[in-house]
């Protein structure tokens, strides 16, 4: 695809996301300014949990861009308890989706029922049409036995959405790790969907995601109910394109 279809797909299925430590409310209210663009709207904002209530007041009820806040991020060393109360409370205050790191320490040392029992306690306090992401943190995992583990494990527990990363640590998406999880949610037979997210920030990266998701799954697969880009800097670059000028190219994610 050429570098014009690929940004205006990308823009259909962003999550722009601001999970910066030093966050303000005035950037929250200009990411949702931002997020409704000339060319159309982004799929989601993706912010911390202490602004959703804001995110939601500014939006409106019924918006059509989602609120998407984290949970047990970055880290994934919270308590379950803990983290099912954050989730209802961010619920509550309006979030749509819900972006939930896994235990993924404790994973990579050999606990997988703790990555089990996360997202099944989390996936219990949410209804829908509400919707789960679960974070895999791909480039802390590295080993692809890990990494379809971790995914078969997500999905299992009742998943809407796996993703790559937080974009928190060295590693971020790479397409090997996004391949396999497409693997796995091909064999598992379930309406699950792939964000990648870290170090996107470009539309000529974008458009080896998306090519690769039309490969593995079919073109028209990956449209906002079954395919994200988790990133804040994309954003610019796709108006770039879409405005008649060039990418930048560069490869900055979150």
């Amino acid at each position: 695809m050429d570098n014009l279809d690929a940004a205006r797909r990308a823009l259909s299925v962003l999550d722009l996301t601001n999970l910066k430590e030093d966050c303000t409310p005035e950037q929250i209210d200009a990411l949702v300014e931002k997020a409704a663009t000339r060319h159309g709207n982004v799929a989601a904002i993706c912010i911390w949990p202490r602004f959703v209530a804001q995110a939601r007041a500014r939006l409106g009820q019924g918006s059509a861009i989602r609120i998407a806040t984290v949970m047990n991020f970055p880290s994934g060393d919270a308590g379950i308890a803990e983290t099912v109360a954050e989730t209802r409370q961010a619920l509550e205050d309006g979030a749509d989706e819900i972006d939930l790191v896994i235990p993924y320490k404790a994973f990579a040392k050999g606990n997988a029922d703790a990555v089990s029992a996360m997202v099944s306690g989390v996936r219990a306090a949410i209804a829908a049409p509400a919707r789960l992401k679960v974070i895999l943190e791909t480039g802390e995992l590295k080993d692809a036995g890990l990494i379809r583990n971790a995914s078969d494990l997500a999905i299992a527990a009742g998943a809407d959405f796996i993703k790559t990363s937080t974009g928190k640590t060295a590693g971020n998406a790479t397409e090997e790790a996004a391949l396999i999880m497409l693997d796995a949610i091909l064999a598992s037979g379930r309406p699950v969907g792939l964000k990648p997210s870290g170090g996107i920030g470009s539309v000529p990266v974008a458009a080896r995601y998306l090519a690769l998701a039309d490969e593995k799954m079919g073109a028209g697969w990956a449209v906002a109910e079954n395919f994200r880009f988790g990133a804040s800097g994309l954003l610019d670059d796709i108006l770039r394109v879409l405005d008649g000028g060039q990418s930048t190219a560069g490869g900055a994610g979150y």
